[in-house]
């Protein structure tokens, strides 16, 4: 941190982190549970006038899914390969201890007892989060971190999540620190409010305070660039085609589920279009047969820019025109390399960067990072930066081989209120080509951007 940090957390106060990406809120969480070496001063959390242990202390980051990732035994691609999804523990396995009839009794109305049952690589990244949540609260502690928690949740859920935490903490059996990259969504029962910003703690600010001043919180999140935005032309003539994507009676099963069933769609040229659902029905999913990394998409009938897949066609050419970010890609990239080479491996579709690219090529990724006010992350590691900050240089990644088809599943989850800004201005931006066709999945609404005209729902099978 810039300066030595004093903060006081008071017994029955609920506690709201904000700042961008990158402020400090994350390794102000690290000092709090003793993962960081102090070179002077302590951390002490007391009850009752006496001293505990920081047992008590949980903390969840999305960055915990990694540690349900093997890099020696998982991949990318696995989740679709219904052959090697047995090879995952089921959720039930990762909550021991537990009695499931009272997990579910507890957390039913959070979608977890649908989840008990299935396999942890199988999960959606909205149930994911959930799963993660759920586990840091079946352990009781008594102060729960939690950061950018409601991301990745669809509306539902984040209410009812707010909802639980709220009564735990009303009932004396929780405290609460929130770190969160947007000061919109600090919940209604949070008591102060704490700014960081360039690894600088602000003072403690009252929720009352807070609310009445919110919009001058703004100031913390850059976004001075939006006015002066500036996107190279990204006109492409691929070939003469007027359907981009479409699918007729698509359905994806596995031997205990059916995900999607009689999916018929059809995306024309030029067309953007939100793509809605809830946790679980099958997004993912069904942007997975689109770019050809769930071998399902060879089973069903989906044409591509004009052309039946499956007629001789490799997964290198299907990718070569589409850009695409998901969730399942953020927590399988895990390269210690550093963020041009990250955007850099855009040219070649891969996670990682295994063929050298050229002059050209360096320069133009460079330039992509400039554009999102992200130069400053060239050279560092992929592996050291924030959450938000690599879901950002993966977003980056998606332009450089100017795509005819966007396809961005939770594209500014993590990023802070500037960031976000930013990018839903450069996504239109690019978008206002007349070739361009994009698809954008979200849970929040207004991070659609203005360019969106058309919505396909889907609903679960199950």
């Amino acid at each position: 941190m810039a300066h030595p940090v004093t903060l006081n957390v008071g017994f029955g106060k609920n506690l709201a982190v904000i700042g961008p990406n990158g402020s400090g809120k994350s390794m102000l969480a690290e000092i709090m549970l003793g993962n960081i070496a102090l070179k002077s001063g302590y951390v002490r959390f007391v009850e009752d006038g006496s001293v505990i242990s920081n047992a008590v202390v949980k903390f969840m980051s999305f960055k915990d899914i990694y540690t349900m990732v093997d890099g020696r035994t998982t991949y990318y691609q696995q989740r679709w390969n219904a052959t090697e999804v047995d090879e995952s523990p089921l959720v039930a396995d990762l909550l021991k201890g537990a009695d499931p009839a009272e997990l579910c009794e507890r957390f039913g109305e959070f979608g977890l007892s649908e989840m008990l049952g299935k396999r942890v690589i199988s999960l959606s990244s909205g149930e994911l989060r959930k799963f993660l949540i759920a586990r840091a609260l079946t352990t009781n502690p008594k102060l729960l971190i939690l950061d950018n928690v409601f991301i990745g949740l669809d509306a539902e859920s984040r209410d009812l999540l707010s909802g639980l935490l709220e009564n735990l903490s009303k009932s004396g059996k929780l405290n609460v620190v929130l770190l969160l990259a947007n000061p919109y969504d600090v919940p209604q029962w949070i008591d102060e409010v704490l700014p960081v910003q360039d690894k600088i703690l602000h003072d403690v600010v009252g929720k009352d305070t807070f609310e009445r001043e919110k919009e001058s919180y703004e100031s913390l999140f850059d976004a001075s660039k939006i006015d002066t935005l500036r996107v190279p032309d990204c006109s492409e003539d691929i070939s003469d085609y007027s359907v981009a994507v479409q699918m007729e009676s698509v359905n994806v099963k596995y031997p205990t589920r059916q995900i999607l069933k009689d999916v018929s769609w059809t995306v024309r040229r030029g067309e953007h279009w939100a793509l809605l659902g809830e946790n679980g029905c099958g997004k993912s999913t069904l942007l997975s047969l689109v770019c050809g990394d769930n071998p399902q998409s060879y089973a069903n009938n989906i044409t591509l820019f004009g052309r039946k897949r499956g007629t001789g066609e490799s997964i290198w050419e299907i990718k070569k025109h589409i850009g695409y970010l998901s969730p399942d890609m953020h927590t399988y990239y895990r390269e210690d390399i550093p963020c041009l080479n990250v955007v850099a491996s855009g040219y070649f579709d891969t996670i990682g960067l295994y063929k050298h690219p050229n002059e050209s090529q360096l320069g133009n990724a460079l330039e992509w990072m400039k554009i999102f006010n992200a130069e400053y992350l060239a050279e560092r590691s992929f592996l050291k930066i924030s959450f938000g900050e690599q879901r950002l240089v993966l977003l980056i990644r998606v332009f450089v081989k100017n795509p005819s088809l966007l396809i961005l599943d939770e594209p500014l989850h993590g990023l802070d209120l500037g960031k976000k800004r930013l990018a839903k201005s450069i996504i239109e931006k690019y978008c206002s080509s007349p070739e361009k066709t994009l698809i954008y999945v979200t849970h929040y609404r207004n991070e659609i951007p203005a360019c969106v005209t058309k919505e396909k729902v889907l609903k679960k099978t199950f």
